[in-house]
């Protein structure tokens, strides 16, 4: 593409870079330059113009654009007409955003023309929410550019939503003495909110003692119910693999997929399973409605989404969350904190 300020005469068929307004004539930026909008400019007092012309081989910023968010586009994707070397991808159903972080960097290091964004991999989206663009910087690209980004992009449909598959949830609270009766209820209302979105719900709602035995013989039980998740809020939180939660699930046939999470809040979840039947062991700040490590987890679950040791271990960066006043204990002491800085 050749790009520069040429005579206005010269510049038909050629694309403004810029919007000009002279006289009665406003030619946009990105418009087509024709003879007789040339000869109105030259009228006009204008005698040059910035201009880009497209060489053999370029492909234009729209067509380029829609190609490669249509290769970028997987299951429950819509792409949006490009306007401006702009195209637009929408979730079609409400679930969990699935994007490949390192194709995506890929398709961005082969040409500064072309790039690609999208929202944060594994965000709970909406039906209708934009969830990823393609740019294209200048107004036109070559087509060997083009071709190699494409190529990468179909490699995998980087850009994808996993759509809510898993709607029966069954909630097992624990409870020792002093654990009130409200505190476990405003839970079960927090945790309604939560699967909402979801269309998912509480299909079995039981509380035991917070014992290893009462607890195994309830996941005996739940085991062979229609619930597709079972979710553990514990009297007690979670302090090791041989606590109570995770020994009942390891005593009625289950395992432990991974304990402890570089999310904070969020640090003490636990992810194992009864069967086919995933099982949360949700930390205590699950019992909040601000956002922590359990919400990530969860809408991954409910999407049919695997959550390994793997996943949960990559969540380090990004996984320091805001303080949230529900937290027994802060973080740090802010007085420590300034003493140190001054």
């Amino acid at each position: 593409m050749r790009f520069g300020l040429v005579p206005v005469e010269e510049a038909v068929g050629a694309i403004s870079a810029h919007t000009i307004r002279a006289g009665q004539v406003v030619l946009k930026k990105g418009s087509v330059i024709s003879g007789k909008i040339a000869a109105s400019l030259r009228q006009a007092g204008v005698e040059t113009v910035a201009a880009a012309r497209l060489d053999p081989g370029d492909v234009g910023e729209d067509e380029a654009a829609l190609q490669v968010a249509e290769a970028l586009a997987g299951e429950n994707v819509v792409v949006e007409r490009p306007s401006t070397g702009r195209s637009n991808l929408y979730a079609r159903r409400a679930g969990v955003l699935v994007a490949s972080k390192a194709l995506v960097d890929r398709i961005n290091a082969v040409d500064e023309a072309i790039t690609a964004a999208t929202l944060q991999a594994y965000r709970p989206v909406v039906e209708g929410e934009m969830i990823g663009t393609v740019k294209i910087i200048p107004f036109a690209v070559p087509r060997a550019a083009l071709d190699q980004v494409l190529a990468i992009a179909v490699e995998e449909r980087s850009v994808a939503v996993a759509p809510y598959v898993r709607r029966r949830v069954a909630v097992v609270s624990t409870l020792l003495p002093g654990l009130k009766t409200s505190v476990v209820t405003k839970t079960l209302q927090v945790l309604e909110r939560r699967l909402d979105p979801a269309g998912a719900a509480i299909v079995a709602e039981v509380r035991v003692p917070h014992e290893a035995e009462a607890l195994c013989r309830e996941f005996v039980e739940l085991r062979r119910s229609a619930a597709e998740l079972i979710i553990v809020f514990g009297a007690s939180a979670i302090c090791d693999r041989r606590d109570v939660i995770p020994a009942a699930i390891e005593q009625a046939g289950g395992r432990i997929e991974h304990f402890g999470m570089p999310v904070d809040p969020g640090n003490l979840l636990l992810i194992g399973s009864l069967g086919d039947k995933p099982v949360i062991g949700a930390p205590g700040c699950a019992r909040s409605p601000t956002e922590n490590g359990f919400d990530w987890v969860l809408y991954r679950l409910l999407a049919g989404l695997a959550v390994k040791r793997a996943d949960i271990t990559s969540l380090g960066v990004g996984g320091l969350l805001m303080e949230i006043v529900s937290r027994p204990q802060p973080r740090a002491g802010g007085e420590q904190i300034q003493e140190k800085l001054h």
